[in-house]
């Protein structure tokens, strides 16, 4: 896409403070991000709540089954991650992220009324679902109706509403936490056969004896309060338009002026818009040209199906898919997740009695956290993403093998070590600060910069599957694994840290400044080249000016690219 004028500044965030109704369909936007936060720290506090414990006894102590009540919301979102691409082509942007919200406050509405396990493990399975929607579409469209120069400072943002989600989460854990009541469940004796059931409460699975402090208020109010800024987010996209490309898509092109207008603060027929416009409608047509010269007479799902399938089978396109995949894998593997989803349990494991202060340790873990994100934002396009992956994978490993040294030096006896509980503590903290700088934000970024335009969505997609199904993966091995080995754990993460800095030294390329012509160098093809060229010639067509093979070999806008 084209600047807003040609006197612009590049001033980063500058550009989008330049044009509030653009800053808010940003901010708004990014609200998809916040709410893939909230639920993914909210259940880290809940499931160590003693109501919690008291309804569902089974989640609380069998760690299998809390690794599965986890990693249900995980396994969905990969799904929905997965079919939410031939949605938002079908209805567009706006109406797949409205979608998204009403999946997920159906989801959200089942969690916290929830009288039983299925009923709490479906509505996390759907929310889980709209979870992995607005992950696919939340960044694509904010990219389509976005300013190339702010674009990559934008996907950061999307981490840092991420951050920001799972720390309003912790601190609403911490704070409901203290919520009274008075909840009671008498013992009944498990013979490995029928369970006996308390007549006052049918839906217990496996009841435990004693009585807890706590209304069941304590976990259910942070399960509801997550609706608050789904309805924030579905009303706010009523006012925005759709995404200018996707309507070009559907041939609706007076209707995309109108939306290119409205986010640009121009006039319709100002020159610098309606470049802008015909550079989206040329890579539009460049992506259909494409479609029919590799895959003549094929449509529908059966061209979806076959374009997938070519980036397994066309090697430079494979290269670059297995370099977006791998850095999410490593992003799950380094165990960045298992820190969020079971803190307070790890703090706990480091020496911290009694759940409300494990509870504010996490609540610190998450602020530590969202702060910790901020200099990839002011870092990622000056220093690099190479150095930013390297030094964040080195100091995530030092922290991990430290941390799991404290735990196997001192096992059992660690509660009587109060300096080498907070050591351990520390060194968590440390580990959090170095990656998310680094593999955090930075394992999206790599992404989008690294595919040519005719393969970057299908290849987007399933880069993002990747990371869903890895991180469900993490979600449902951690609890046995830090109940089984323990200190291991902290050591198998460490392992996947340094093999993260080895693959970043050796295999992935600096792309900061870098065009997609640069990239084919790297590549070894020269797709973009050829997409650039293609995009010159049907620039000209649309203009109706003359061009020559001269002009083709000429330098072409870089925005053109970026449409």
């Amino acid at each position: 896409m084209a600047t807003v004028s040609d006197s612009a500044p590049k001033g980063g965030f500058a550009l989008v403070l330049q044009n509030p109704f653009l800053c808010g369909v940003a901010a708004f936007s990014t609200l998809g991000g916040l709410l893939f936060g909230y639920d993914q720290g909210v259940i880290s506090g809940v499931i160590t709540m003693e109501s919690f414990g008291a309804r569902y006894p089974r989640i609380y102590t069998e760690s299998g089954f809390k690794g599965w009540f986890v990693s249900t919301l995980l396994l969905a979102a990969w799904l929905g991650s997965l079919i939410n691409g031939p949605i938002a082509d079908r209805i567009g942007r706006k109406l797949s992220i409205n979608l998204a919200v009403v999946v997920f406050t159906i989801g959200s509405v089942l969690q916290c009324a929830a009288v039983n396990v299925p009923m709490l493990f479906a509505g996390r399975a759907i929310a889980g679902l709209a979870v992995g929607q607005l992950t696919m579409v939340v960044p694509l469209y904010i990219s389509e109706v976005s300013i190339p120069d702010i674009r990559g400072g934008l996907v950061v943002l999307q981490q840092l509403s991420v951050t920001l989600g799972i720390l309003f989460s912790y601190w609403i854990d911490y704070g409901t936490n203290y919520i009274g009541g008075t909840r009671c469940a008498p013992a009944v004796p498990y013979s490995g056969g029928t369970l006996a059931k308390p007549a006052f409460n049918p839906y217990f699975d496996v009841p435990l004896g004693g009585c807890t402090g706590q209304s069941e208020a304590s976990w259910r109010l942070p399960l509801a309060l997550q609706i608050v800024p789904a309805v924030i987010l579905g009303i706010g996209m009523l006012f925005f338009p759709d995404s200018p490309r996707w309507l070009l898509m559907k041939e609706r092109d007076d209707e995309s002026l109108n939306a290119l207008s409205r986010l640009r603060r121009q006039s319709r027929d100002s020159p610098v818009l309606l470049n802008e416009y015909l550079e989206i409608k040329a890579s539009i047509m460049l992506e259909n040209s494409f479609a029919r010269d590799n895959f003549p007479n094929l449509s529908g799902y059966k061209l979806h199906a076959t374009q997938y399938m070519s980036l397994l089978t066309n090697w430079a396109h494979f290269k670059r898919l297995s370099i977006g995949c791998i850095v999410m894998f490593f992003q799950q593997f380094m165990g960045c997740n298992a820190m969020i989803y079971y803190a307070p349990t790890i703090f706990a494991q480091l020496g911290l009695d009694g759940n409300t202060t494990s509870l504010l340790a996490t609540g610190v873990y998450g602020i530590v956290n969202c702060l910790s994100t901020l200099p990839a934002l002011f870092f990622i396009d000056k220093v690099g993403r190479r150095p930013l992956l390297m030094a964040g994978a080195t100091g995530t490993c030092i922290s991990l093998v430290i941390v799991g040294g404290i735990l196997g030096g001192y096992g059992s006896s660690l509660v009587g070590n109060v300096s080498a509980g907070w050591a351990g503590i520390a060194f968590i903290y440390i580990y959090d600060i170095n990656f998310s700088y680094s593999f955090a934000p930075i394992g999206w970024v790599l992404p989008s910069e690294i595919f040519n335009l005719s393969i970057r969505s299908k290849a987007i997609s399933i880069t993002t599957s990747a990371t869903w199904m890895c991180n469900f993966i993490i979600g449902l091995v951690t609890p046995d694994m830090l109940e089984s080995i323990t200190w291991g754990t902290y050591i198998f993460f460490a392992a996947f840290c340094l093999l993260a800095l080895a693959f970043t030294f050796f295999c992935i390329p600096e792309t900061r400044g870098k065009t997609l012509e640069d990239m084919d160098l790297i590549f070894g093809d020269t797709a973009a080249h050829e997409e650039k060229k293609r995009i010159k010639r049907i620039e000209a067509e649309l203009r109706g000016t003359p061009i020559d093979d001269d002009d083709l070999m000429k330098p072409v806008d870089s925005h053109a690219e970026e449409a």
